[in-house]
């Protein structure tokens, strides 16, 4: 059940009307949110639901025990209880394959035969999402910066809520689990701003990443060899532009649907390709999950506090893992280990001021320049399915043929217009949005049904899922 369906449509409106009839009976409106969020995650595979009850009632029982007692032999038992349950189910239904293959493969080396035990069956949707939130939950509480949720069912909802359950942001339970239990609120403006977030949302999913990755990412990167050195390079700044397209998009759509059920969620991308350097990109880019990385992982193994080598180390380690979040492949490990080489050369230069002596504007515009293609690069192994595609498009890209038969006009103009949209100050979205929401309603709903007739003139005929719900 995708946001960009009309099923999705139905249980929203459905779950948005019962939950502001009930809007003064807190208990049924949490549980009227539950309800709706079980249904949209078992649209998918239902005996996956288990999973995530599973996830969420171990949690939610050893975050109780961890509050309950003040020995420390006791609090970190139930912590990696709690560490051990959810990160195996992550290892089984996720790495399970992918590490048998990688070992059989090794035994190989050695020449030893060794045929890799495969399970049969599908990766549950949003499985690393909600696993990464709900271990927040008991790690923030064995640290005594959270308490435990009040009630069973609104624990079960803080790790289900449907409009960022698949694919984030990641919401840390301090903002929002205190949210269930406080009257909700929705003012007229508010309202419009919500509104104006998830028409932007599903014209940037449908017109951007949909356009850009039916007609010019999935063409170059099935067979690169048969494109010109301009036509690749041009697939993989569009590839750019579409995972960015299509995962703020979802971000937009889980923002706006859950501000209109009146609960606020922290913003996941800040204009990322605008990015002076890999630090600041990744304060731009998928922000709850470079700063959940930051809190669980990196800080915990050290961070910067104990000298240059151990830094360089954490930073490498940090990204190797965040790679491997994203998927049970050698690409995604490779895409990781990019970033770390990035971000530790972004900490040396910046540690020795190697580029203090160039001018500041110069340095920005160099920096923005080298950062965009150093991430497209990465995206190549992203995207790829495997090393020799990705090769394959660098190859072609060294070849340095200028033709550009193959490259339609309208692709190109999209391209163009996401960078130009993506390079707007924020000051005129945020005057957009406001001015918006100052419309008369009937205006406001002309404009938003404009923009999704227009939308689905380039909309294909099959729904196209999002990008990071195989994640």
């Amino acid at each position: 059940m995708a946001f960009n369906s009309i099923e999705y449509a139905i249980l929203f409106l459905t779950a948005f009307s019962l939950f502001w009839l009930l809007h003064n009976r807190p208990k049924t409106r949490m549980l009227v949110l539950l309800v709706a969020s079980y249904i949209f995650y078992a649209s998918w595979v239902p005996k996956y639901l288990l999973l995530i009850i599973l996830s969420s009632t171990v949690d939610y029982l050893t975050g109780g025990a961890i509050y309950k007692t003040d020995k420390n032999w006791q609090r970190k038992i139930l912590l990696s209880v709690s560490i051990i349950i959810n990160l195996g189910i992550l290892a089984i239904f996720k790495y399970f394959n992918f590490f048998a293959v990688e070992f059989s493969n090794l035994m190989g080396t050695f020449g030893m035969e060794v045929t890799p035990w495969h399970l049969k069956f599908l990766l549950p949707v949003g499985i690393s999402f909600y696993t990464f939130q709900s271990l927040s939950y008991t790690i923030d509480i064995y640290k005594k910066q959270l308490e435990p949720a009040k009630y069973y069912y609104q624990y079960l909802l803080f790790v289900s809520f449907f409009p960022q359950l698949v694919a984030g942001p990641i919401v840390r339970a301090k903002t929002l689990l205190p949210q269930f239990l406080l009257k909700p609120r929705l003012s007229a403006d508010r309202g419009s701003a919500a509104i104006f977030l998830i028409a932007t949302g599903l014209v940037k999913k449908v017109v951007i990443a949909d356009y850009l990755g039916a007609h010019l990412v999935d063409p170059v990167f099935s067979n690169p060899a048969m494109y010109s050195s301009v036509e690749a390079l041009m697939g993989a700044y569009a590839y750019a532009f579409q995972i960015y397209a299509d995962f703020s998009a979802y971000s937009d759509i889980a923002i706006g649907s859950a501000a209109l059920l009146g609960f606020e969620i922290p913003i996941n991308f800040n204009a990322p390709y605008t990015a002076s350097n890999l630090r600041d990109f990744w304060q731009r880019w998928h922000i709850s999950l470079s700063t959940w990385l930051r809190d669980y992982l990196y800080i915990p193994m050290g961070g910067s506090k104990k000298g240059s080598i151990r830094t360089y180390i954490n930073l490498a380690l940090t990204m190797v893992i965040g790679g491997l979040w994203h998927g049970a492949s050698l690409t995604f490990l490779f895409w990781g280990a990019i970033h770390g080489a990035a971000l530790i050369a972004t900490r040396f230069i910046q540690r020795h001021k190697i580029t203090s002596k160039i001018p500041v504007k110069i340095q920005k515009a160099l920096g923005v320049f080298l950062t965009f293609n150093v991430v497209t690069a990465a995206w190549v192994f992203f995207r790829a399915p495997d090393f020799n595609v990705a090769k394959e498009l660098f190859k072609t890209i060294g070849k340095f043929d200028m033709s550009t038969v193959n490259l339609s006009t309208p692709a190109l103009l999209i391209l163009l217009g996401a960078l130009i949209i993506h390079w707007t100050p924020q000051k005129f979205i945020t005057f957009t949005r406001q001015t918006f929401s100052k419309l008369p309603s009937f205006i406001q709903a002309i404009l938003v049904l404009a923009a999704i007739i227009a939308a689905s003139r380039l909309a294909s005929a099959q729904v196209a899922p999002f990008i990071y719900f195989q994640f």
